[in-house]
């Protein structure tokens, strides 16, 4: 099992959980965090830290492309281990439906 970053942080981009992350395995997309997950060790401390409750155990059903996403962008977006200000309209976005299809972005973020 590893835990992996889901639709809700598109558009939010909370940093709360790179803080808590004991292994660094945070990527940053210009608007939205990757967990890569090979390197996740399952500590789940990230989880709960996660104001828009984008974080998930791959374990969840529904979430293979989840997954598939979390593990190609990890591998290229800079590594991010400082929490930032999260994006101006978080607040606004968090919880909206179909945030993949209207807002995800491949660019990457500025990472630490």
């Amino acid at each position: 099992m590893t835990y992996i970053v889901t639709d809700n942080c598109i558009k939010c981009k909370y940093t709360d959980c790179v803080e808590v992350c004991p292994v660094d395995c945070f990527y940053e997309g210009e608007n939205m965090l990757v967990i890569h997950p090979d390197e996740c060790i399952d500590c789940g401390v990230c989880e709960p830290e996660c104001p828009a409750d984008a974080i998930r155990p791959d374990t969840e059903p529904g979430l293979d492309q989840w997954l598939d996403i979390n593990t190609k962008f990890a591998s290229l977006w800079p590594n991010i281990t400082i929490k930032k200000e999260p994006d101006p309209e978080a607040e606004k976005h968090d919880g909206e439906s179909g945030k993949l299809e209207k807002y995800f972005s491949e660019a990457p973020g500025s990472g630490d």
